[in-house]
């Protein structure tokens, strides 16, 4: 054997040997977390039987017994997701999902406690269980969690799906007819500018509307268009939704319109919020797009021009501030109402993100109790949290600057502060 073979050999056994520790501890650390996994799952349920358990002692009567429970437990979720900085709706999806693998599935919490699947897989299981009857759940979980057991969780997902339609005793008919009533758009900012909008609908729409963008963008393209396939698709479905125009429509011209062009179809209410020296054209910061964020301000004027109603907020360039009104009055007047908002942002709930132009306007003291109708009294809430706020072991204190200090039942303070101006 060469001395070159001879190295070669010695590298090659040297990297086997660190690949197997690398491997080792990659799948320990997998089985640590799955178990921890499982345990947040036990916490979780467990905080949910105590959120039923107690909703008659902890919630006012005032309110009737179902929806006392479902008070009691939002309001538990809700501590818990101040307590780790965590959307509430997360928290009481995670809560649902763990008590259907604590209550409805002890064997594959079990599996997940020994490390032998992941949290994922455990989801994938539970996720086809809820359409499982009682009646064949056993066999379901029998048959399913062997698999999961041995396999990745795409492959798992695939055969849990015809593992359920096997067992299913409902059409596949009927339950289509029942999901289709879940179809909705959702929006999700994202950043520099961009966004997502997802579209949940049925299988044949959704085919239907990726086969027509596909083949407007290939028309454009092979028209000469320079853009990408993915470019041209997104602005094809952005031409179709905005003006209904794709290549098909119009046939004397088969490039499809840039964005920009179907900007000027937009037709919105929209606030703005612009920098003085941005609307002077000595600077080029950002305008803020509300419900979206920074937008650059050639992108602001375009939309603004077209919107038949439009309100544009002047900020003072060194301090930001907007705006400080006060009454004596319980009604809140306009302009304060606006100066309110604008300084939220969102819900000032902590982690709520909903807009504020969406939420009540709240008297952190009561107005029976003494408090004023101004800038110093009022918060965003939404709905939710507005009544979750009077709930027993809720607290909020009202500081200076707009700053909110809550108190859970669980004794934490939780601070929040209004948004500083984007600019």
């Amino acid at each position: 054997m060469t001395e070159t073979t001879l190295t070669a050999t010695r590298a090659s056994d040297e990297y086997a040997a660190h690949l197997e520790e690398f491997s080792d501890r990659w799948a320990e650390l997998h089985r640590q977390q799955a178990f921890l996994d499982a345990r947040k799952a036990r916490l979780l349920a467990r905080s949910a039987a105590y959120a039923d358990a107690f909703a008659d002692a902890t919630v006012p009567a005032i309110f009737p017994p179902a929806e006392r429970q479902a008070l009691s437990r939002r309001s538990t979720c809700a501590a818990l997701a101040i307590a780790t900085r965590m959307p509430e709706r997360t928290v009481q999806l995670a809560t649902n999902d763990a008590e259907r693998l604590v209550n409805d599935a002890p064997a594959v919490l079990a599996s997940l406690e020994a490390g032998r699947i992941s949290a994922r897989h455990a989801q994938v299981i539970t996720d086809q269980l809820c359409d499982v009857p009682t009646a064949g759940r056993a066999v379901f979980l029998e048959q399913v969690l062997p698999v999961a057991e041995g396999a990745t969780v795409s492959y798992l997902r695939q055969r849990a799906r015809v593992l359920r339609e096997r067992l299913h005793p409902e059409s596949i008919t009927a339950r289509a007819k029942r999901s289709e009533a879940d179809r909705r758009v959702e929006f999700e900012p994202a950043a520099d500018g961009m966004a997502w909008v997802h579209l949940f609908t049925t299988a044949p729409i959704a085919q239907g509307i990726i086969e027509r963008v596909e083949a407007a963008a290939a028309e454009s393209r092979a028209a000469g268009d320079t853009r990408t396939c993915a470019q041209l698709q997104a602005d094809a479905l952005a031409a179709l939704a905005l003006t209904g125009v794709t290549p098909d429509d119009v046939m004397s011209s088969p490039v499809l319109p840039h964005p920009i062009e179907v900007q000027e179809h937009i037709r919105p209410t929209v606030q703005i919020t612009v920098p003085a020296l941005t609307v002077a054209g000595v600077s080029d910061t950002p305008a803020t797009l509300d419900g979206y964020g920074p937008i650059d301000p050639e992108t602001a004027a375009r939309i603004a021009v077209n919107a038949p109603s439009f309100t544009r907020i002047l900020v003072q360039p060194e301090t930001g501030a907007i705006l400080s009104v006060g009454r004596n009055q319980y009604r809140v007047p306009a302009d304060l109402q606006r100066a309110v908002r604008l300084r939220d942002g969102t819900c000032r709930a902590p982690g709520c993100g909903r807009r504020a132009r969406a939420c009540d306007l709240d008297h952190s003291v009561a107005w029976e109790d003494g408090g004023t109708t101004d800038v110093g009294n009022l918060a965003c809430l939404c709905r939710h949290h507005h009544r979750m706020k009077h709930l027993p072991g809720w607290n909020l204190d009202h500081g200076p600057g707009g700053v909110l200090d809550w108190m859970t039942p669980d004794g934490k303070h939780h601070r929040t502060e209004p948004d500083p101006a984007p600019f």
